[in-house]
């Protein structure tokens, strides 16, 4: 389907697959738990090679301690440690949230910017989890190019690229700017739930009619079923 497809026939199709994707997963939303910026800031940082459900056991012991940017900058490093060992690599992400709260107290008066060009700046902020920040905390759109909106942009034709940025900027072509985040969110969604990286439920997807991957995963309806996930 790609190979001869036109871009304004891409970029139907991708439309037609958000819309059906809002259909099967009307609840699609940032699964990370979140009161505000900094919550949602230091969260995307933590779900790094970990699940959502783990950050989310573990942040409210964090921000119980540690509950601004303050806060968390001042903190001892040892004690950081102890709360984040569950969630892997909690060294290095302790470094990492530790250095983006002394950069926001020193450079943004505590504060979460709200501009992308700003949150990259930070210690261990990339564009993914700027967007992530953006779109759900700002309300500004934003595509974030996680592990399961790259592997299903590959699989839906809408990019050939393993690099986050050029998968960032085709995927935002083709679609409304106003539908990045929650676009972002279905895929998610879809990627969790029917997509999976391993075997795919293909026999279960809404979107099967529209991939050009269908049929790589299971393809018997009744057993697609039984894999998905709610």
């Amino acid at each position: 389907m790609p190979g001869d497809e036109s871009p304004l026939a891409r970029t139907r199709r991708a439309r037609r697959v958000d819309r059906a994707l809002a259909v099967r997963y009307p609840d699609a939303h940032c699964e990370l738990d979140f009161t505000s910026p900094f919550e949602l800031l230091v969260a995307t940082v933590l779900s790094a090679q970990t699940t959502d459900v783990r950050v989310n056991l573990t942040t409210p012991i964090l921000f119980a301690r540690y509950p601004d940017a303050a806060a968390l900058a001042a903190a001892n490093p040892e004690e950081v440690e102890e709360i984040l060992k569950p969630t892997g690599f909690f060294r290095a992400k302790t470094r990492s949230v530790m250095g983006l709260s002394q950069a926001l107290v020193e450079r943004f008066g505590g504060e979460v910017p709200g501009r992308l060009k700003d949150l990259v700046t930070l210690p261990g902020v990339g564009r993914k989890t700027a967007n992530v920040v953006l779109g759900n905390a700002f309300g500004i759109p934003g595509i974030t190019t996680d592990t399961h909106v790259m592997r299903l942009s590959k699989r839906l034709g809408y990019t050939t690229s393993d690099d986050p940025l050029v998968v960032e900027q085709e995927l935002g072509a083709l679609l409304p700017r106003r539908d990045w985040t929650m676009a972002s969110h279905r895929l998610i969604f879809h990627g969790r739930r029917t997509c999976f990286a391993r075997k795919p439920a293909c026999g279960a997807c809404p979107v099967a009619s529209l991939c050009p991957s269908a049929g790589i995963g299971e393809i018997d309806p009744v057993k697609a079923a039984a894999m998905v996930k709610p």
